[in-house]
C-alpha cells in the first residue's frame, strides 16, 4: 500500500497553466496559413490547433487529478488524516472542478471543430480558433482558487511522514509535555524537537526501530487536551485519528510529578475519555519522570485514581524516565513483545489458519499387536562413557581431528576412513563411474578375470594356426568382379560430376536463367550424353529422326541450329533493307519505347496504367508547410527581420 505521496507533480497556477499549454501549441503546430490555400487546409490548420489546444488541457487537468490519492481507495487512517488537515468536502470539490474542467475543455474543442469542418474563408475560421481558445482560456482561469489550493496541498503532503497503517507500531499519546518525544528520540533514531515546555510537538513523528529481526515504527503523537471531540483542533484530531485506526500498542503516558503542567486527575480523566479508543488494543500506562516522582509516593487520594486506571484487566503499568535514561529498553521490548502476542492472537482467530488447518491431516498407524517394542540401543553405545573437551583422555572425534590439522577451511575430512574392505590399503582407490560413455558398473562380472584370460589364448591359438592370414580378398575376386569393380566407380564419379554441373548451372551469378520449358536440347547432345553413361540410345535415336522425318519441316537436329538459321535470315533481311535505305549498312536502332507493344490500343493502355501509378507519388511530393521552397515572390514579413520605428500601415 502506497504510504507517502511525494512524487505527485508540482501544480501550476492558472497562469502558468495558460501559458505552457498556449506556447506548446504554437511550438508543435504548423504556423503559416495563407489564403490562397485550399479551403479544406485552411480547416484543417485550424482544427489541428483547436484538437492540439484542447489535448494538452485535457491532459494535464488528467494528470493532477489522478496524482492525488482518491479517498475511497485509501486507508481510514489516511482518509480521516486528510479530513483532519485539508477538509475532505474542499479536497473532493477541488478535484471535481478539474475534472469539470476537462470536460467543458473537451466539449468546447468539439463544438469548434464541427462549426470550423464548414468554415468559408481563412478569417472566418481563424475567428473561430480565437473564439475556441478564448473560451478553454476562461474556463482554466477559473480553476485559480482550486490550483492554488491544490499546490498548498501536495506541498504539505510531501512533508507527511510515511506511515504504513499495517505494520507493527508503537503508538504514543498522552497530555503534552509528559515526555512522549523524548521516549520516542530515545529508542529510534528519529530527529524529534524537544522541548520543556507544551506543545512541541505539532504534528505526527514517526521512528522505526528493529527487535527480533522484524522492523517496528513508533508514532510520536501530539498531546492531547481533556475536552469533547467537537472542541479538539487539527493538532489535537491527528492523534485521535493515529489511535482510532491504527493496530497497535497504545503506550499512555503520565507524569505524576505534574512539571508538565496539568494534574495527575486531569490525566486520569483524559485516560478515561479517550478509552474507548483504545477497544481490541494493547495498552500501557508508561509512568514517566520516575527520577522526580513515583507512584509510591503521591498521597493516598491520587493513588486511588491511578487504581482506576489499573485495576483493568488488559492494563499494565511499567515506569520509566527518560532523563536518566531507567527502563527504556524494557518498556519498548515488553510493548513489542505483547504487540506480536496480540498479532498472533488475532492471526488464529481469523479464518486463514482454518483453512489452512482443514488441509492438515496427521496420519497414524494402527498397532498391529499389544507388544511392546522399545528402540534397540547397542551396549557399546550404553557404555560409551560422555564425551568431555577438558578431558585428555577423551576419545577423538573428526572436530579435533580438524581442529589439530588447521581448522574449517583447510582441512578437509576423508570421508572413505570408514569403508569395510577385505583391504585397507584399497580405501583410497579411484573407482571411475563412467568410463568411454559407459557406465562401469553395468560390465562388472565376477569371472571377467578368467574369461578374459580364456578370450586372449584363443586369439593366440588362431592367429598361431594362420586363421588371420588369408583376410586379402583380391584373391578370392574373379574378373568379372573386378569388372563390376571398375564401372560401380566409374558410375559414382560420373554422377557426382552431373549433379556438380547441374549446381553449377542452377547458380546464376548475376546472369539471367531460361526456364527449363525453353531450354533445347539437339539430339546429338542428347546421344553423346547416353553414350557417356554407356546405355544404347539407337531406339531413342531412329524414333526421333523418324518424327522429324513426318512432319513438314527441314531436317535439322537442334534447336540451337535454328535459332541459328533463323538470325542468319534476319540478318539477310535487314542488310537487303538497309540496301534500299541507304548505303552506310548500318542496322537500325529499335524504338525502346514501343518494345513489346503489337498494337496503339497496348500503348494507350500502358500509358493510363503509368499514370495511375504515379497519381500516389505525385500527391505525397507536393509542397508542404516544411517546404523550403518559398511559393510567394515577395514574402518581405518572413526576411526582413525586425522592422524599425515608423507606420504600420501595413498590418
Amino acid at each position: 500500500m502506497k504510504v507517502t505521496w511525494k512524487d505527485i507533480g508540482t501544480v501550476p497556477n492558472s497562469t502558468e497553466f495558460l501559458d505552457v499549454i498556449l506556447n506548446r501549441t504554437q511550438r508543435k503546430t504548423p504556423t503559416v496559413v495563407r489564403p490562397g490555400f485550399k479551403i479544406s487546409r485552411i480547416r484543417a490548420f485550424y482544427m489541428r490547433k483547436v484538437r492540439f489546444t484542447a489535448d494538452g488541457f485535457a491532459e494535464k487537468l488528467q494528470e493532477i487529478v489522478e496524482s492525488f490519492p482518491r479517498l475511497d481507495d485509501i486507508h481510514p487512517f489516511h482518509q480521516d488524516l486528510l479530513n483532519t488537515l485539508y477538509d475532505r468536502d474542499h479536497y473532493k470539490i477541488a478535484l471535481s472542478q478539474l475534472s469539470m474542467a476537462k470536460h467543458l475543455v473537451e466539449q468546447v474543442a468539439r463544438d469548434y471543430v464541427r462549426l470550423l469542418k464548414f468554415g468559408q474563408s481563412l478569417f472566418q475560421c481563424k475567428q473561430l480558433k480565437r473564439a475556441a481558445m478564448g473560451r478553454m482560456a476562461t474556463i482554466v482561469k477559473r480553476l485559480k482558487s482550486p490550483l492554488l489550493y491544490l499546490e498548498q496541498v501536495r506541498q504539505h503532503l510531501g512533508r507527511l511522514p510515511a506511515i504504513d497503517p499495517n505494520t507493527r507500531t508503537l503508538v504514543i499519546c498522552g497530555y503534552p509535555n509528559v515526555g512522549k518525544s523524548s521516549f520516542l528520540k530515545a529508542i529510534t533514531r528519529a530527529d524529534v524537537d524537544v522541548q520543556p515546555y507544551a506543545f512541541t510537538t505539532k504534528s505526527l513523528y514517526v521512528g522505526h526501530f528493529d527487535y527480533k529481526y522484524l522492523r517496528f515504527q513508533a508514532i510520536d503523537t501530539p498531546g492531547i487536551l481533556d475536552h469533547p471531540l467537537e472542541e479538539m483542533n487539527t493538532i489535537e484530531m491527528q492523534s485521535i485519528t493515529a489511535i482510532a485506526h491504527l493496530r497497535s500498542c497504545i503506550l499512555y503516558f503520565m507524569d505524576l510529578s505534574e512539571q508538565c503542567g496539568f494534574s495527575v486527575e486531569a490525566q486520569v480523566n483524559l485516560y478515561h475519555s479517550i478509552k474507548p479508543l483504545f477497544a481490541n488494543k494493547t495498552v500501557i500506562v508508561v509512568i514517566n519522570k520516575i527520577d522526580a516522582m513515583r507512584p509510591e509516593d503521591l498521597d493516598p487520594a491520587r493513588q486511588q485514581l491511578l487504581t482506576t486506571i489499573t485495576a483493568e484487566s488488559n492494563v499494565e503499568v511499567m515506569q520509566l524516565s527518560c532523563h536518566l535514561e531507567l527502563n527504556l529498553m524494557e518498556v519498548r521490548n515488553h510493548a513489542c513483545d505483547k504487540l506480536l502476542a496480540a498479532r498472533i492472537e488475532q492471526k488464529l482467530k481469523g479464518s486463514k489458519v482454518n483453512n489452512v488447518l482443514n488441509k492438515i491431516h496427521l496420519a497414524t498407524p494402527d498397532a498391529r499387536d499389544n507388544i511392546d517394542r522399545p528402540a534397540f540401543i547397542p551396549d557399546s553405545v550404553k557404555t560409551l562413557a560422555k564425551y568431555d573437551p577438558e578431558d585428555p583422555e577423551r576419545r577423538k572425534l573428526s572436530r579435533d581431528v580438524e581442529a589439530e590439522n588447521g581448522g574449517p577451511g583447510v582441512y578437509n575430512i576423508n570421508l572413505k576412513d570408514q569403508y569395510i574392505l577385505d583391504n585397507d590399503e584399497w580405501k583410497n582407490d579411484i573407482m571411475p563411474e563412467l568410463l568411454n560413455g559407459k557406465n562401469v558398473y553395468d560390465f562388472l562380472d565376477p569371472d571377467i578375470g578368467s574369461k578374459l584370460k580364456a578370450l586372449e589364448e584363443e586369439e593366440e591359438r588362431l592367429a598361431a594356426a594362420g586363421f588371420y592370414d588369408s583376410e586379402d580378398e583380391d584373391i578370392f575376386e574373379t574378373e568379372e568382379d573386378a569388372d563390376i569393380r571398375v564401372k560401380a566407380a566409374w558410375i559414382r564419379d560420373r554422377k557426382k560430376l552431373i549433379v556438380n554441373e547441374a549446381r553449377s548451372r542452377k547458380s546464376l551469378h548475376n546472369r539471367a536463367i531460361i526456364p527449363r520449358s525453353r531450354q533445347r536440347k539437339s539430339l546429338s547432345d542428347m546421344e553423346k550424353h547416353l553414350d557417356s553413361i554407356h546405355m544404347d540410345h539407337t531406339e531413342i535415336s531412329e524414333r526421333g529422326r523418324a518424327a522429324s522425318r513426318d512432319s513438314a519441316r527441314p531436317d535439322y537436329d537442334s534447336g540451337i541450329d535454328t535459332i541459328m538459321q533463323e538470325r542468319s535470315k534476319s540478318r539477310a533481311r535487314t542488310q537487303s533493307t538497309d540496301a534500299s535505305e541507304g548505303a552506310d549498312g548500318m542496322l537500325p536502332v529499335p524504338n525502346k519505347f514501343d518494345a513489346g507493344m503489337s498494337t496503339k490500343s497496348m500503348r494507350a493502355k500502358a500509358d493510363r496504367i503509368e499514370k495511375l501509378h504515379r497519381r500516389d507519388r505525385n500527391r505525397q511530393g507536393r509542397a508542404g508547410e516544411a517546404d523550403r521552397h518559398h511559393t510567394e515572390t515577395m514574402p518581405k514579413h518572413l526576411f526582413a527581420g525586425k522592422r524599425g520605428n515608423g507606420k504600420t500601415q501595413r498590418r
